[in-house]
């Protein structure tokens, strides 16, 4: 009680002595009474003053805060607490983030790490690190490493993924014809076990292509047997594939002999040993089998015997001819088909030429024939022939087009040999227009010989015309 009592009686003294003293002195009186100790007890100070000490105190860490995060600013405290702010702008956050100069107030202001940190940064600029030396002394060392060798393991195809992988290949090589090209893609394969289903899934493809095809897989064979695959293989190849005769003939039924010609080639290309088909003598159950053993038996004896060259046996591909043996080859098609008559099997000639590029040359050599025959029999068939192969799009618009034009343009020429060229031309066009073949521009291309009319001089004026 006597301790609240003094407390008050302070208070009362203290209000008595701040109106006595001045203004100015007021802030002086109050620190001191503040100070002062009464009997070892503190003096509580008025509620003002400690208001005012608050504001001071707070403004005073404000500026401590502001100094140390804009040292340029020059804040100072004006004498009745406010804060004066300089002129100078205060920087943007997005420029001091992009600054990389120290903010410790040290240093040169040179970018931290000399440039070697921050995120994605490997380094000084123009830095290049060795290879890493082996610590003997870590505890991770392992010295069997030093001596390992690393390689990229291709794991061995399986059965289903050797079809998915191989038959694009060699229907490419169909194609574009590069034995080279499939080594290179079969040499990146690791075919493990599948090694030797390779000649067996390229004859089984060959079997249903076109004899162009054929020959093509024959070279692949010879030309893989070199660096992708060996005798042994190719040789267990044909024992599968006969054994397997009897399902190929159901998508094939000339399996067995087109079989038989492939082992013939390949013996004659030294791929298959000439035992191959001795070892199947009397040991034959499957009648497809023996006869492709027959067929190429057969093939063989007829090259020694007669020199029938099997190297040629599926012939070339119609794209691989030469231009003269392809002109041959039409004439024979043609003089057959005059003596024969038969359209249909001049139809299967012609398309197993496998030149629908060069078709146009069998329509020049077919009016060629007309004119040089000066016979109404051999334009009949001829005219006869045209029609059929262009109503079943065997030869195309275009195609025979190019052959009318090209007899067209060499009219001249073959008029020195056959005077009459161009009355037996226009007759066959006007028969070919009539019956459908060519239509009526092309009509209107056919070339006429120009008749000249002269005067002579004992004919009293009267004018003459020269025919053919």
């Amino acid at each position: 009680i006597i301790f609240v009592s003094l407390q008050i009686l302070n208070l009362f003294h203290a209000g008595d002595l701040r109106d006595s003293f001045p203004s100015g002195d007021e802030d002086n009186t109050f620190t001191g009474n503040v100070d002062n100790e009464i009997n070892g007890n503190w003096i509580l100070a008025p509620t003002g003053s400690i208001h005012e000490a608050r504001l001071k105190a707070k403004v005073k860490r404000r500026l401590r805060k502001n100094s140390s995060r804009d040292s340029g600013r020059g804040d100072s405290l004006s004498d009745n607490g406010d804060v004066v702010r300089s002129v100078v702008p205060p920087t943007s956050p997005k420029g001091k983030l992009l600054n990389r100069r120290s903010r410790m107030g040290k240093g040169r202001g040179l970018p931290k790490k000399g440039g070697a940190g921050g995120k994605g940064v490997w380094g000084t600029p123009g830095q290049v690190y060795d290879e890493d030396k082996v610590d003997v002394k870590d505890p991770n060392y392992d010295a069997e490493q030093e001596n390992c060798i690393y390689e990229t393991v291709v794991l061995p195809l399986d059965e289903e993924t050797f079809e998915k992988t191989v038959t694009p290949i060699v229907q490419e090589y169909f194609e574009h014809g590069d034995a080279n090209e499939v080594a290179e893609l079969l040499a990146e394969l690791n075919l493990g076990s599948m090694r030797g289903d390779v000649p067996m899934l390229a004859v089984s493809l060959a079997l249903e292509a076109k004899a162009s095809h054929r020959e093509l897989t024959s070279r692949l064979l010879s030309e893989l047997c070199e660096c992708v695959l060996t005798a042994a293989d190719v040789e267990a190849s044909f024992h599968k594939l006969l054994k397997e005769l009897p399902d190929l003939v159901l998508d094939t039924p000339g399996a067995p002999q087109i079989l038989g010609q492939f082992i013939a080639r390949a013996v004659a290309d030294n791929i298959l040993p000439k035992s191959f088909i001795d070892g199947y003598k009397g040991r034959v159950d499957c009648e497809y089998a023996r006869a492709a053993l027959d067929r190429a038996a057969v093939l063989l004896r007829m090259s020694r015997w007669t020199g029938l060259r099997i190297d040629s046996l599926w012939g070339s591909g119609g794209g691989q001819r030469p231009v003269n043996q392809l002109i041959k080859e039409v004439n024979l098609l043609l003089k057959e088909y005059l003596l024969s008559g038969d359209t249909v099997e001049a139809e299967r000639c012609l398309r197993e030429l496998e030149v629908p590029h060069f078709h146009h040359e069998f329509v020049y050599e077919a009016v060629i024939m007309v004119l040089e025959s000066k016979g109404n029999r051999t334009l009949q068939m001829i005219l006869q022939l045209l029609k059929s192969f262009c109503a079943s799009t065997v030869i195309t618009v275009d195609q025979l087009r190019r052959g009318f034009e090209r007899v067209y343009l060499d009219m001249a020429d073959l008029s020195i040999d056959v005077p009459c060229a161009y009355s037996l031309l226009e007759q066959f066009v006007e028969q070919s227009f009539d019956a459908g073949v060519i239509d009526k521009k092309l009509r209107d291309l056919c070339p006429c010989r120009g008749r000249k009319r002269f005067i002579s001089e004992g004919d009293g004026g009267r004018l003459k015309l020269e025919s053919c």
